[in-house]
């Protein structure tokens, strides 16, 4: 048995799991899974949201794999395909190659466009707002906000630009639109308008997970990603205040 290949195959798929959000305890079963399905003796993963360890035994080979994640998002279309796969090699044969090379598809495989992408974030801020209490002008204005930011959003995550100041970006930018919607009779409701687009940049997966790993018992995991909430929180407040508090002060 090759145990190189099959860590870098497995580490392979809770890399893909992690960046797309999976939890901390899901990443780590469907390790194991899968080295136990191609004849591993024993495995042991450590995975927190920055970083994976694994080390498989076979007979007296030991190996051992540290994989760094730079980067996460949220594509659950991809831990639902990692998921199943892992789930399948344990009742059909599948080469480890072939194991490989499916893996490599859902890696490289695209998300929604940023057109489908867009329009659904526009509707769901509108939601939102409307959700909050707000009503049809409300709704509108959310909606062209929301698009606003994500437009920004993606242009900062293709510029590699920092998490915090993109969040205080979209916040600031959300805070501002919103104001002259206001001014413009555009609007009715200032505090609906921004609570709606402001809740796509809110940390929700995030949150989930945090909670959902201290239950299983990754404490480690869950108080990192409940710092990440947390600062993302901090980042939006800093943005959207700023700009309230210049309006407020300045123009009344």
């Amino acid at each position: 048995m090759d145990l190189n290949k099959l860590l870098k195959v497995s580490t392979l798929a809770g890399k893909i799991m992690l960046e797309s959000g999976a939890e901390t305890y899901r990443v780590e079963e469907t390790i194991s899974r899968i080295c136990t399905a191609f004849g591993a003796h024993t495995v042991d993963s450590f995975v927190i949201p920055t970083g994976i360890i694994v080390t498989v035994t076979y007979y007296d080979e030991v190996a051992t794999l540290v994989q760094r994640i730079i980067s996460r998002g949220v594509d659950l279309h991809k831990v639902d395909l990692v998921n199943d796969l892992s789930r399948k090699i344990q009742t059909e044969t599948i080469d480890i190659n072939e194991f490989n090379k499916e893996l490599t598809n859902i890696s490289n495989s695209h998300r929604y466009s940023n057109l489908t992408t867009l329009l659904w974030s526009a509707l769901s801020a509108g939601c939102f707002s409307i959700m909050f209490g707000g009503n049809l002008k409300d709704f509108i204005s959310a909606s062209i906000i929301g698009a606003v930011i994500k437009i920004i959003v993606v242009i900062c995550q293709k510029l590699n630009i920092n998490e915090f100041f993109t969040n205080s970006l979209s916040g600031g930018l959300c805070a501002f639109l919103a104001i002259a919607f206001i001014k413009l009779n555009l609007s009715n409701n200032l505090d609906k308008t921004i609570i709606g687009s402001i809740m796509l940049l809110v940390p929700g997966l995030t949150i989930t997970n945090a909670i959902r790993d201290t239950i299983a018992g990754d404490f480690l995991s869950g108080i990192t990603k409940a710092s990440e909430a947390f600062l993302v929180a901090v980042s939006i407040a800093v943005g959207t205040g700023a700009v309230l508090s210049l309006f407020i002060n300045n123009l009344g």
